[in-house]
């Protein structure tokens, strides 16, 4: 005799297990990059990506002569992987991700989201029913957690693309888009039972991600150290008032013969700024990695105010030239960014 399970016991295995491997990338994260409200904005958007994607099907259904079988496939991947990571895509673009933690986290935040909708779909629906159990271990364990998975190789394959390729974005992001969907599709395909291939999504997901975490806190450390210095020792420059015997005071003085004094001054007073706001995200994050908490202060909020008035006084044409200055680069902007939120 076959046990009915109730409503309760079915959510549980529907929502939790996708919910609890998202906690725990947030709980493994030492340097605390992303933060929670933007998580909760991503499942949230994964939610609104599931419900876009059911709308999409139902057109899809009605406009061409497709089976269901044929549609999930291999149209369904393409489809939901495109939703699920337009966002990330805006994220990157827009130098709202860092580093590769950053884009495993945000990624599976989303197909958290769209997981967690899709399942209570099939719950209100009745499409699964009480009794299958067994059918509902595999949508919590396995599809859930293969679309969290699928959107995490997305953001972090996009990311590491992009700081090769920075101005390319089909080639940064293409690649990505494609192993999404065609891990996505192979699920789909059942080429293994349905049990077989929730195990192998638990077994392969969790190395993945815990080369990503070791990659990407080894390049964390590494870019703190060598930024670290470079700012140190620019704002030393600055402040001790020889930094016109250096390269960056020779650039300087290049610029006199095309921007008005006062124009090269705030160009200077621009420069201070960045580097004192990049050795404060330097030390925020030092601070993370061993267990302090460091808020962002009114003095700070304060800069940021200031340089916003520099970049309007500066103009757009001396913000191009300051460029070989700032050294500005995917890292540099993220962690102004990190401050500024």
């Amino acid at each position: 005799m076959i046990k009915d399970f109730g409503p309760p016991v079915i959510l549980a295995v529907g929502l939790l297990p996708v919910l609890c491997f998202l906690a725990l990338l947030v709980a493994l994260d030492s340097y605390k990059l992303v933060r929670l409200r933007i998580v909760v904005a991503l499942v949230a958007y994964g939610s609104l990506a599931a419900a876009a994607s059911y709308l999409a099907s139902s057109l899809i259904f009605k406009l061409a002569p497709i089976d269901l079988h044929t549609y999930s496939r291999y149209v369904a991947p393409l489809i939901e992987e495109a939703l699920k990571g337009s966002v990330l895509v805006v994220l990157i673009r827009k130098r709202r991700v860092g580093f590769l933690v950053d884009a495993a986290i945000l990624g599976f935040a989303v197909g958290a989201g769209f997981a967690m909708l899709e399942n209570l779909f099939f719950y209100f629906s009745r499409i699964i029913p009480y009794t299958g159990l067994g059918s509902w271990l595999v949508r919590g364990f396995g599809t859930a957690i293969m679309h969290g998975g699928a959107t995490a190789i997305f953001g972090v394959m996009g990311l590491s693309l992009m700081e090769r390729h920075p101005t390319e974005w089909a080639r940064s992001l293409g690649p990505g888009y494609a192993i999404a969907a065609i891990l996505h599709s192979a699920f789909n395909h059942g080429l293994l039972t349905p049990i077989h291939s929730t195990v192998a999504v638990l077994v392969l997901l969790p190395p993945l991600f815990y080369w990503v975490f070791e990659t990407s806190e080894r390049g964390v450390s590494e870019w703190l150290g060598r930024g670290f210095d470079a700012d140190a020792q620019t704002l030393e420059l600055i402040n001790s008032g020889q930094l016109s015997q250096s390269r960056v005071g020779t650039y300087l003085n290049a610029l006199k013969a095309r921007f008005k004094g006062i124009v090269v001054a705030d160009i200077l007073c621009y420069l201070r700024l960045h580097t004192e706001l990049g050795l404060r995200a330097k030390g925020i994050l030092m601070m993370r990695e061993n267990g302090f908490d460091a808020p962002v202060d009114d003095a700070t909020r304060a800069k940021f105010v200031e340089m916003e008035y520099l970049r309007g006084a500066i103009g757009p044409t001396g913000l191009l030239a300051i460029q070989p200055l700032l050294h500005i680069s995917h890292k540099e902007l993220w962690q102004l960014y990190m401050l500024d939120n």
